[in-house]
């Protein structure tokens, strides 16, 4: 890990996969003791790196996949954490088992890709008050395989793309931005791999 990262009810380790050296992200439930969706989904599960950000992009490329013991809703949740202060952080999440590329029955087919904010605006507060869906999106993507997820964030405003394509694009209402550090996130059932992380401020 790099030196200050802290991991957050995750297991980290250095992999090969797919023929890159890659960062290898472990959702775990040791250290995320409770109940789904009350203590641990969209929470702070993450890799969190001594990066500090407000404005800007970051990219980094995702291979997220199922561990055997994943319970049956997971989808390989995998995805960038940022704006992470004591309080609260902002993230978007890819959902590979969701993807386009699997033909997934609606509404998985407009779910592959999901913005929330902890730790109010979790994904059901989001769907159950926001039923056009307007935070989560398509892609055309598939577990197994490496993901480019592009995020550019301003203020309020997040865009994010999936290699290359522009799939989700919000424009928040809240208190005024505050700086905070980046995280890989990762959720149950997931083993993700991140590789070439780029940010620009």
């Amino acid at each position: 890990m790099p030196q200050g990262s802290k991991a957050r009810s995750v297991e980290v380790a250095t992999a090969d996969k797919v023929g890159r050296t890659a960062l290898s992200v472990t959702f775990n439930e040791r250290t995320a003791r409770g109940t789904p969706n009350i203590d641990y989904i969209d929470m702070p599960t993450f890799l969190e790196l001594p990066i500090e950000f407000e404005n800007g992009e970051i990219s980094v490329d995702i291979l997220g996949e199922l561990r055997a013991d994943a319970p049956d809703y997971a989808r390989a949740f995998a995805g960038i954490a940022y704006r992470i202060t004591e309080t609260g952080f902002e993230a978007v999440y890819l959902r590979p088992l969701n993807g386009l590329r699997l033909e997934p029955h609606p509404p998985r087919s407009r779910r592959a890709v999901q913005y929330f904010s902890y730790p109010d605006w979790r994904f059901e507060r989001l769907r159950e008050q926001y039923p056009d869906g307007r935070y989560e999106a398509g892609a055309d993507i598939r577990p197994g395989e490496w993901i480019e997820l592009t995020l550019r964030i301003q203020d309020h405003h997040v865009a994010a793309s999936v290699n290359g394509e522009t799939v989700l694009e919000i424009t928040k209402a809240k208190s005024p931005p505050s700086a905070g550090r980046i995280g890989l996130f990762v959720d149950i059932g997931t083993q993700a791999y991140f590789s070439n992380l780029r940010i620009s401020s």
